[in-house]
This record gives C-alpha cells, sequence and structure tokens, in this order.
C-alpha cells in the first residue's frame, strides 16, 4: 500500500464575479437547465473565445502539485485570500476544481467552518450520528465514541436540544469533536478554533496531537503560526492561489514572516490595500519615540517609549467616540499585549482631520527583539481602519529593565515583569 495519501496535480480553481444569480426556477426549467449544462460549461470554460467579458475572473487556486503521506500533519498557511480554505473545500469535495485533479486515499473528516456538515434541525445527538454516517462508520462504532464525543464538547445538557439553539461556541466545540473523534484516516481543519476561547483552542490542539500521534493524516489552515510550528511536519506557503514554498515548517513560517515584515516595510502605510473597515479613519504612518520625544529606529527595555501612529480622516468625516488600539508580535507570531485607548477610559469624543495618536508607555517591558505592530482604529464601535500584515515594526535593544544589569530569560521569554521578592519563616 502506498504512504501516499493525498495527491494533486495542477489542482485549480476559477471563480467568476459578477455572473448574475437568478431566483427560483420552476420544474422544466430545472430539467432544461440539466441537459444544457454541458454544452453551457464548454462555452464559458477560461479557454474558450466566446467566454462573456463582462465577468470578472479570479483563480483562487491555479496549479497546485503536492503530496503528503500517511501520518503527517501538514500545515497550510499564507495571507487571506491566498487560496488556503479553498483547497480544503475541494479536498472536502464541497467544491470541484475546475482543472487539475486530487486523489485522496481514506476516509475524510473536515472541520471547515462551524458546524460544518451539521443539519440544523436535527439535536445534537442525532447530528452525531449523522456525521458518522457520512463517514462511512457503523453504528457500533459511534455508540462507542458517543459518550467520548459529547464530554469533550461539553455540552451534555443539550445534546436532545436541535443544534439551530446552540450558539458558535458549542457548534464549534460540538463539530471539532465529530470530527476529530470518529476516527477519520485524514483531518481537514480550518481556522474554525478561533471561535473558541482560549481553553477550549488549548483542548483542541492537544486532540489534533493526538490525533496526529495515532499515525493519521492531518492538513491543519492557520495563522497562528506557534500552532503551526507545534503541531506540524511539514508546511505548505500560498499566496495568491500558488504554492510558493513547502518544506520543513521552521523554514516556511521564517520565510513567511519575514515576507510580511517586507511588504509592510517597502509599501507606504497610506498605500496600503490589506485592511478592512469603513475608512472613515484610517492609518497613515507609524513610527516610535524614546523618552526624550525623539523619533528612532530603536526603543530600549525599560526605558518609557511612545507608539505614533499617524491618521487621516475621510474628507467630510468628523468622527466622534473614537479609539485606537495596538498590539505587539513575536516572529513566530504570538500576541504579547493589547492595548485600547477604551481600556483606559481615553477614547476620543473628537478628533482633528488629521495629526497623530501617541500611546506611552513607561518602563516599556520587552525584551531585545523585532517586533510587528498591528492597530485598529473604531468610529462609535464600528471598524474604521485595520491593515491585517500590520502597520510596521519595532526592535527592542537590550536596556537596564531591571536595574541590576540583567537582560532577562533571553528571546524565549520576550515580556518583561518587575516584582518585589522576600521570605519569611513558617
Amino acid at each position: 500500500m502506498s504512504d501516499i495519501v493525498i495527491h494533486t496535480e495542477n489542482l485549480s480553481k476559477l471563480y467568476r464575479i459578477g455572473e448574475y444569480q437568478g431566483g427560483y426556477r420552476t420544474l422544466r426549467e430545472t430539467i432544461v437547465n440539466a441537459f444544457s449544462a454541458p454544452f453551457r460549461y464548454l462555452r464559458r470554460h477560461p479557454q474558450s473565445s466566446n467566454l462573456n467579458p463582462g465577468l470578472d475572473l479570479i483563480w483562487a487556486l491555479k496549479d497546485i502539485s503536492f503530496e503528503v503521506k500517511r501520518g503527517e500533519v501538514v500545515g497550510i498557511i499564507g495571507p487571506n485570500g491566498a487560496g488556503k480554505s479553498t483547497l480544503l473545500r475541494i479536498l472536502s469535495r464541497i467544491t470541484e476544481p475546475t482543472e487539475g485533479w486530487a486523489e485522496i486515499q481514506g476516509r475524510v473528516g473536515s472541520l471547515l467552518e462551524v458546524g460544518t456538515g451539521f443539519h440544523h434541525e436535527l439535536t445534537g445527538r442525532e447530528n452525531i450520528y449523522l456525521n458518522g454516517a457520512i463517514l462511512g462508520m457503523k453504528k457500533g462504532e459511534i455508540d462507542r465514541k458517543f459518550d467520548e464525543i459529547v464530554a469533550f464538547a461539553e455540552i451534555e445538557k443539550f445534546i436532545d436540544t436541535p443544534v439551530k439553539r446552540y450558539s458558535s461556541g458549542m457548534r464549534v466545540r460540538l463539530a471539532f469533536a465529530v470530527a476529530a473523534h470518529l476516527e477519520p484516516e485524514i483531518l481537514l481543519v480550518d481556522e474554525v478554533l478561533a471561535v473558541g476561547d482560549a481553553a477550549f483552542q488549548k483542548k483542541c490542539l492537544g486532540k489534533m496531537g493526538e490525533v496526529a500521534g495515532e499515525g493519521r493524516t492531518v492538513l491543519f489552515v492557520s495563522h497562528n503560526m506557534a500552532a503551526i510550528e507545534n503541531l506540524c511536519d511539514k508546511a505548505v506557503l500560498l499566496e495568491s492561489g500558488h504554492i510558493t514554498q513547502q518544506g520543513s515548517t521552521p523554514t516556511i513560517v521564517r520565510d513567511y514572516l519575514e515576507s510580511i515584515l517586507r511588504n509592510v516595510v517597502s509599501v507606504p502605510l497610506s498605500e496600503r490595500k490589506d485592511r478592512s473597515g469603513s475608512g472613515k479613519v484610517r492609518f497613515t504612518s507609524f513610527h516610535v519615540e524614546d523618552n526624550h520625544g525623539r523619533s528612532v529606529t530603536a526603543l530600549q527595555s525599560g526605558k518609557d517609549a511612545a507608539f505614533v501612529f499617524g491618521y487621516s480622516c475621510a474628507r467630510g468625516e468628523f468622527p466622534r467616540s473614537v479609539s485606537v488600539g495596538f498590539g505587539p508580535f513575536t516572529n513566530d507570531g504570538r500576541l504579547l499585549f493589547v492595548l485600547y485607548s477604551s481600556y483606559t477610559a481615553q477614547d476620543f469624543q473628537s478628533i482633528p482631520p488629521s495629526g497623530h495618536f501617541r500611546c506611552c508607555i513607561p518602563r516599556l517591558p520587552l525584551a531585545p527583539g523585532r517586533y510587528r505592530i498591528r492597530a485598529r482604529i473604531t468610529v462609535g464601535g464600528e471598524e474604521a481602519d485595520w491593515p491585517k500584515d500590520g502597520i510596521g515594526y519595532v526592535e527592542i535593544a537590550a536596556g537596564d529593565f531591571y536595574g541590576t544589569g540583567s537582560l532577562g530569560f533571553g528571546n524565549n521569554c520576550p515580556f518583561l515583569v518587575d516584582g518585589s521578592w522576600s521570605v519569611t519563616s513558617q
């Protein structure tokens, strides 16, 4: 038996944007549509000269070729819109490819979004058995796993309640429990763990580690680089629908994070397109200042510092109740802290048309290293601007944070905390 359980060749997916979506059709229209579908496909095929020029075409995936061996845990990483979710949807047989093919050996369990595969009118109990049947399991197999699934999902009291009455957190707990416990030979997991709380995420990552330890194959899509490095044997980097790198996880993750940093630095913030929000207020620049108010390229641990965010308001906008926040990330994607003006009751009831937000931090508690900064503005509670890849980076140089000459624990512990020690007798 071959060790290759997933093999793709030139896998591609084309989406048409702007094509008219009709309303409900009669039975006659449905039958006519079914008979004419092959001819309509030929007319609309991307190689055909008859393709409607008014349609926008987007290759979500293009010429994806890779192999996954039995028992491997593979991380699929890349920026938003790279095609990661589309790839898993094709491998799950939810979406058909436009070109190319994929061969999968084994029973596939998928967790691609909250409640994937659930019938919302059925209860949690009924959905467990439904999902097991879809995976090809016998009732006796599901019976043996049932109590373990319910305990993991922590929904014992609601197991006979229709899923449509579950919260999103309850649905994702049950969905993950079913996908992980009904023993698929291949488990496909998209970035759904972000729905749960921290304790649940840790629990799920632990279970995925167990699944991998049992020799089953896992494809894991995530923006959590620490989880990717801890769980995955190898990684595949997708960008704009293409595989740009695949290989050992530490190398791929490092190169990906460095590419993000290069993009953040090379393109002026005011021209960046990787952002979401209403645009009522937008970031235009970012720099840091030392304890003397001078713009610097590096800050020192333990010194007072200021993080300065340039902004401008859209023409004709006079925003009120403005909140701004930021957080530093380590090289492996770990968020160290988040500080919003709302946390300290310092939101801005009105702001000038353009200017700078300045956040002063006494005795900067970051160890030496390079940190990516992500920031966000809200107006009246609504997101106004959020550059997804961050707004810049900051270099932290060694400083005397403790006043003793000690630099702390080093790069493995990037956050510095002061304290006072004493000893007492019993």
